[in-house]
């Protein structure tokens, strides 16, 4: 496996396309007549940039994120302000990516010790000792 590379939105700059919307939520009259969401996409399956592994792991990792036709889907709408809110779906899109590249840390087989496994078995009796006395001597 190769060392992987930190992709950013500088390096993909000419492969997102960007577009507006109108936004929900707080805003008064401006949220019905100014388009400040911004919807960013990413074609991962038509990107020249990314190389086929690099590709493989973001469809998988970031299936839920993506059409069917292989096109990842960041929104941002928090803002009142469409820059702002562009900024903040170039941010998300970063750390997608960062997280989808991270690797799992392998765990480690461990047991419990043999002061464990003896402490537990006391317990064990103990607890049927006691319901044992709870029972009715007639049964």
């Amino acid at each position: 496996m190769t060392t992987q590379r930190k992709l950013t939105a500088a390096l993909l700059a000419h492969e997102l396309d960007f577009s507006t919307a109108r936004s929900g939520g707080p805003g008064g009259q401006n949220v019905n007549k100014v388009n400040t969401k911004v919807i960013l996409k990413f074609d991962v399956a038509q990107s020249q940039v990314l190389t086929d592994e690099e590709r493989d792991i973001i469809m998988q990792k970031l299936s839920a994120s993506m059409t069917n036709e292989g096109v990842l889907m960041v929104v941002a709408q928090e803002s009142r302000s469409q820059l702002t809110n562009k900024e903040a779906a170039v941010d998300k899109l970063e750390k997608m990516l960062a997280k989808a590249f991270v690797k799992k840390k392998a765990r480690k087989a461990t047991k419990p010790s043999k002061g464990a496994v003896q402490e537990r078995i006391k317990n064990k009796k103990q607890r049927s000792e006691k319901k044992k006395w709870r029972q009715n001597p007639m049964d």
